[in-house]
């Protein structure tokens, strides 16, 4: 009987065109303890050429990550974001759910309606509700397909200022500044 459940398990997440909620493949396959499932088929496939991986709370198949290079194809490359896309985008991820206004506060300048339209059209952010505040501002969150495309479990999984400082993604200036901040804070050196 537990074959049986893996082999329903595996048809099923072959099958799906999107990764799955174990919620979802327990309704399309019967099985009670799904995670045990999950767990049993997970390692039934180390050291295959496909993983069982869980990226948002959905499941799928994908390529194994050592092996990816080999079914790379030719194909149009995507709209590449703007610099405001993607520190729009930052600021959603880290501060969601947020505000047109407190996106541009954080970021200090206007953004055009472009920038969040391109954001919502790569499903990457969603409206998320209004603020009970005058003027009933709109907010946005990430979505689904955001953790799926940056392969994060969840928003928990975003980078950190010292793995950010560790990888040379920060402005020398922002470095600068927040040592400063640090030493008028009575903080020291740093």
């Amino acid at each position: 009987m537990i074959a049986d459940d893996l082999r329903a398990l595996e048809a099923a997440l072959f099958a799906a065109e999107a990764p799955m909620t174990p919620g979802e493949l327990a309704a399309a396959t019967g099985i009670g303890d799904i995670k045990g499932a999950l767990d049993r088929l997970g390692s039934a496939y180390e050291g295959h050429g496909i993983a069982l991986t869980e990226h948002g709370g959905r499941w799928s198949f994908r390529t194994a990550p050592d092996l990816a290079h080999i079914l790379r194809r030719e194909r149009p490359e995507p709209r590449k974001l703007s610099r405001a896309g993607i520190e729009t985008l930052a600021i959603i991820a880290y501060h969601e759910p947020v505000s047109r206004a407190e996106i541009e506060a954080i970021r200090g300048v206007q953004i055009s309606k472009g920038t969040l339209d391109a954001l919502l059209e790569a499903g990457w952010i969603k409206p998320a509700g209004r603020r009970e505040v005058p003027g009933r501002p709109l907010t946005f969150a990430t979505t689904p397909d955001f953790l799926d495309h940056f392969s994060l479990a969840s928003r928990r999984d975003l980078p950190g200022i010292e793995d950010l400082k560790a990888a040379g993604l920060l402005d020398p200036i922002d470095l600068a500044m927040e040592q400063q901040l640090r030493l008028d804070a009575g903080e020291g050196d740093v």
